[in-house]
């Protein structure tokens, strides 16, 4: 009798019916690691392969984008088939219709991705910022298939199979709304604090891109705010934006201060405004090892080494690209420290201080980390001119 009783309280205490079965997924298991490469704005650059091609491709590793993409110059290079669609792709400066290049396999470093529909756009805008050949943008039809962990300490992507996963010790885990794009609540505090929902975006160069209706609206900034002209680019071209300041953005329990903020009007309804506030962009999630974790709807932060990196605070008011193998001045914004210095849409750049290493990475990074005067040597109609740039602390 006394082993009945011990049996039936071991079967009360420790027994389980079909209804209270709990199913463990399996162990994640790292499936690969690589190294990428970092551009300016926290653009993380990725190389891979094609099908069987030979030659490696350069990828944007990208969280605001809904798929997965080819260059259409690529395209034209390898000689893939375009497949016509329906379909149509939105972005801050446009929405345009495009075709596919269906069912083909990315081959990063250890891992193979079969069956993949790559949608074809047009990214010479994006190379002419950059300064290197852009062929295509890697999103959402990437990540949702693995774990993705993103390292800045040591500029390394490791990917892992969905299940159960250990997330290392001294981060804060996020669990952002999901669609095709990760949408995260933050607070921006300025005038006063508002709480909206953002687009969790590696693709983005920047903070924080807000919405003009959003800024309206939740009257975060006083009237009396200096607004700077600048612009951005993304899918569709070239975007006329203008740039401020918040007092204190709060992701999760990271707090940030004085931090640069682009505001624009979304004509394309990227932000699908009140849904959404705007854009958290990589210049900010460039400060955390990301873990990105689609099967299981979360993100999670871990502040490394660069978190307590200075923002960009410099304007310059300028937009220059890399065209035809010269670094050029296309816009100058009006009363903006580049049109008051004398340059000219058309300008050539040779050098910035004592630097003529014709890298466009390099001449940003140098304007960026030299508010103040700056020596730029230009040429104009074949002619060699030395401008002064008096680049503007936007804090001031």
């Amino acid at each position: 009798m006394r082993y009945f009783l011990s049996t039936l309280i071991l079967i009360c205490f420790f027994g389980k019916s079909p209804a209270q079965e709990e199913f463990i997924p399996p162990q994640a298991k790292l499936l690969t690691k690589f190294s990428f490469a970092h551009l300016y704005g926290g653009i993380i650059l990725l190389k891979a392969r094609l099908d069987n091609f030979p030659d490696t491709l350069n990828f944007v590793l990208d969280t605001g984008s809904g798929g997965i993409s080819l260059d259409s110059t690529t395209v034209d290079y390898l000689k893939l088939a375009h497949i016509p669609s329906d379909r149509t792709i939105r972005g801050i400066g446009g929405i345009k219709s495009v075709d596919f290049a269906n069912d083909h396999t990315l081959r990063l470093p250890g891992l193979e991705i079969n069956h993949l529909d790559f949608h074809i756009n047009d990214y010479d805008l994006l190379t002419s910022v950059y300064g290197v050949k852009i062929d295509g943008v890697i999103g959402y039809s990437f990540f949702r298939r693995f774990i993705v962990k993103i390292d800045y300490d040591a500029m390394k992507v490791e990917v892992y199979s969905p299940g159960t996963f250990h997330y290392p010790r001294g981060g804060y885990l996020l669990k952002p709304n999901f669609s095709t794009l990760p949408m995260q609540s933050a607070i921006i505090k300025d005038d006063h604090s508002v709480l909206s929902r953002f687009i969790f975006d590696t693709g983005a160069g920047l903070n924080f891109l807000l919405s003009n209706d959003f800024v309206e609206d939740s009257t975060l900034f006083k009237k009396k705010r200096k607004f700077y002209p600048t612009q951005a680019e993304g899918i569709g071209g070239k975007r006329k934006m203008t740039l401020t300041i918040a007092k204190e953005i709060k992701l999760g329990p990271y707090r940030f201060r004085k931090v640069p903020i682009h505001v624009f009007e979304d004509d394309y309804n990227v932000t699908s405004y009140p849904l959404l506030g705007g854009i958290i962009g990589n210049d900010i999630l460039r400060r955390f090892n990301v873990i990105m974790n689609y099967p299981e709807q979360s993100i999670y932060l871990k502040p490394n080494t660069h978190y307590i990196d200075p923002f960009d605070y410099s304007y310059t008011g300028l937009g220059i690209y890399l065209l035809e193998g010269e670094i050029r001045v296309i816009d100058v914004m009006k009363n903006s420290p580049g049109d008051k210095a004398g340059f000219l849409p058309g300008d050539i750049i040779f050098s910035v201080e004592s630097n003529a290493s014709k890298n466009i990475q390099t001449y940003k990074n140098l304007f960026q980390n030299s508010i103040g005067k700056v020596r730029v040597v230009i040429f104009r109609d074949q002619k060699p001119m030395v401008l002064v740039l008096d680049v503007k602390d936007i804090r001031r």
